[in-house]
């Protein structure tokens, strides 16, 4: 990464600044505080294991993820430039705010908050799979970000200390996670008053073909599909307000503001 000015902390070091207290040892690897140590990641189905192969990571950003998005958002869906401004819009972004960007991936979108920060702010993304990670430490490296660092963690989990963020993406991940009802506890939990979250996840159709469709997809790839309701009431239920859902395809766009 491009050379930090004199007297400015790293972006790995604010980061670890904001671990909360009695998290693992965030030992430096490959570019990333990485927080889950040598072995396999847990994973919750084959979609999952996906995103922990050496294969995904390298085709992700350009095939895998708009191919993917096209399909579950529609033909008149947003596409990826779309998705980015959205989350920009949905999380308010201003310089000097501090942003995570969770199941990070590759980081293109913890790239594109970290232009909407600025050098005063600090875009972190999180994600568990080392190749992911490996693939975003590289491409953030190449485009001479001094205001990014990611952090390999478990994403339900969040090991950060209570409000140490003013917004919270997770696009595009909820819907893989063994407990999504718990992450957004977490969320809620590391967002200050007034934090912003934005997310992109799973919703069901309306007709019952689709629907059987939708229990075969749970099923078989470990993916969960929300009710159309689900997501916006647990996060009233967690202290949000201001609640904004936009239905495309078998996907939901969903911001709101902590109160």
């Amino acid at each position: 990464m491009a050379a930090r000015a004199a007297g400015r902390p790293s972006a790995l070091d604010r980061t670890r600044a904001l671990l909360e207290p009695g998290a693992p040892e965030a030992a430096s690897h490959r570019g990333y505080l990485d927080l889950i140590g040598p072995g396999p990641a847990r994973s919750t189905g084959p979609a999952q294991d996906l995103m922990l192969s050496g294969i995904v990571p390298r085709i992700y950003e350009r095939w895998w993820r708009p191919a993917l998005g096209r399909v579950a958002k529609g033909a008149l869906g947003p596409g990826m430039a779309d998705e980015r401004r959205i989350a920009r819009l949905l999380l308010g972004l201003t310089p000097g705010d501090t942003v995570l960007d969770l199941a990070c991936g590759t980081g293109a979108f913890t790239r594109d908050f970290a232009r909407a920060v600025g050098r005063d702010g600090l875009a972190v993304g999180i994600d568990v799979s080392e190749t992911m990670l490996a693939r975003a430490t590289a491409q953030t490296a190449n485009a001479g970000f001094e205001q990014v660092a990611y952090v390999r963690g478990d994403a339900q989990e969040l090991p950060f200390a209570d409000g140490s963020f003013d917004a919270v993406c997770c696009f595009a991940a909820l819907h893989l996670f063994a407990d999504p009802f718990r992450a957004l506890d977490r969320i809620a939990a590391v967002l200050g008053d007034g934090g912003r979250v934005a997310i992109l996840t799973s919703v069901r159709g309306r007709s019952t073909a689709l629907r059987s469709w939708e229990s075969l997809l749970e099923a078989r790839s470990g993916m969960r599909m929300f009710e159309r309701r689900e997501i916006v009431d647990a996060l009233e239920e967690r202290g949000f307000g201001d609640v904004r859902q936009r239905l495309t395809g078998v996907t939901q766009f969903v911001g709101a503001r902590l109160a």
